[in-house]
């Protein structure tokens, strides 16, 4: 049962408030009015009613502590992931919030920190620093050392929506070209003539199926099914710093299947001819080791600018396998398919725009189908055939 305990001391009077907590372990807390210690009581004891207690012993680990512990159960994510969580923790965490307990984090605290941060790093590294320490403090709520995450509601600085570059059919044969017989070598990075042809080769590739870096320089030839034109992605490889070159499965875990356009595949089955299908489809200078983003980059960067396309970043093939579909006619499925999104959201999030440039496209098949249904239906009506209304026709005069 909960007590209060009048002392007095050098003259000075104060109430000490004793309670259990719900482990049936005795807690007190000093205050200098008696109407105050009642009403701390009188709280503590609706929060054990409800539910909503929380034992001010836990809320004393450090957020430095409580966040290694988050990222000790963080042992089922990519190691990539894994190494964003743990540089934001050393890097943004620890400095600021290391020493501060659990309880002592205010909602007010956090949002000034949100601000102060704004100020010297993107939105994007903004809301990855949030992102961290709100799982961290969601961590403590389900674990009864908080009422609740004040990270959560903290007003965050918009994330700037870059303008995605897409290339042409022309642009991409281009690209290829240049990439593969330079104008200028004296501005190229120096390479065999066969490395060039794989260049190019790779230019189509990620043009054309839309794979991730790491997707493609994972793929191997057993993965290749020329009969069927498709490249099956089951894994993905990345460098992690301190850890090398980290195998795993693709970004969604998920396996899928990649159409090969016709015209791509004579060219790759010269180029895999001779390799077992446990060898890498496509591999750096030295042959079978994995090709590195970094090195196909500065070749890819010379002939972008060769072309007018400055600043080309091996991703923006990916967009231009995207764009490229959805102007042949492809649906969101069909594109969340092939370039391994989540989600059909997440694809009309970052192409929805290019299918708004095909609505015209859909009113002229309409008027296209209107008027041959009318068409049908008024030589129907010349050679005295009557027909029944179908879905789609109509019986107007």
């Amino acid at each position: 049962m909960a007590t209060i305990e009048k002392r007095i001391r050098n003259g000075e009077t104060s109430y000490r408030a004793r309670y259990r907590t719900p482990a049936g372990v005795q807690r007190s807390k000093v205050f200098t009015r008696k109407i105050d210690a009642e009403r701390f009581l009188t709280t503590v004891e609706a929060a054990k009613l409800t539910g909503a207690f929380i034992d001010p012993a836990l809320s004393k680990a450090t957020v430095r502590e409580w966040a290694h512990q988050w990222l000790d159960g963080q042992a089922h994510v990519k190691p990539t992931t894994y190494a964003r969580y743990e540089g934001i923790v050393r890097k943004h965490l620890d400095p600021v919030w290391g020493h501060v307990p659990l309880g002592k984090v205010t909602h007010a605290d956090v949002q000034a920190w949100i601000t102060a941060v704004s100020k010297s790093h993107s939105p994007s590294s903004v809301r990855k620093m949030h992102r961290v320490l709100s799982l961290v403090l969601d961590m403590a709520v389900k674990d009864g050392r908080l009422v609740r995450n004040v990270a959560k509601g903290v007003n965050l600085p918009r994330p700037i929506k870059h303008e995605h570059r897409y290339l042409t059919h022309a642009q991409v044969d281009a690209l290829a070209d240049a990439i593969a017989h330079p104008t200028d070598v004296s501005k190229h990075v120096p390479l065999a003539d066969r490395q060039r042809d794989t260049y190019r080769l790779i230019v189509l590739f990620l043009a054309y199926t839309g794979l991730r870096w790491g997707e493609m320089a994972a793929l191997r030839v057993g993965r290749l099914q020329f009969a069927r034109r498709r490249a099956v992605i089951i894994e993905s490889v990345t460098p992690v710093a301190g850890q090398g070159l980290v195998w795993g499965t693709p970004k969604t875990h998920q396996r899928r299947e990649v159409p090969i356009p016709r015209f791509l595949l004579a060219d790759l089955e010269a180029h895999v001819h001779g390799k077992t299908s446990d060898q890498l489809v496509f591999t750096g200078v030295r042959g079978g080791e994995v090709l590195r983003v970094s090195t196909f980059s500065a070749a890819l960067a010379t002939a972008a600018q060769a072309i007018g396309v400055p600043g080309l970043h091996p991703h923006e093939l990916r967009h231009t396998a995207a764009s490229l579909a959805i102007a042949a006619g492809a649906d969101v499925k069909v594109v969340q398919q092939m370039l391994g999104h989540a989600s059909a959201t997440m694809t009309m999030d970052t192409y929805g725009h290019l299918f708004e440039d095909r609505l015209d496209e859909i009113s002229d098949a309409m008027d296209a189908a209107r008027e041959a249904n009318r068409y049908r239906l008024a030589s129907a009506a010349q050679l005295g055939v009557s027909e029944p209304n179908s879905p789609g026709s109509e019986d107007r005069r």
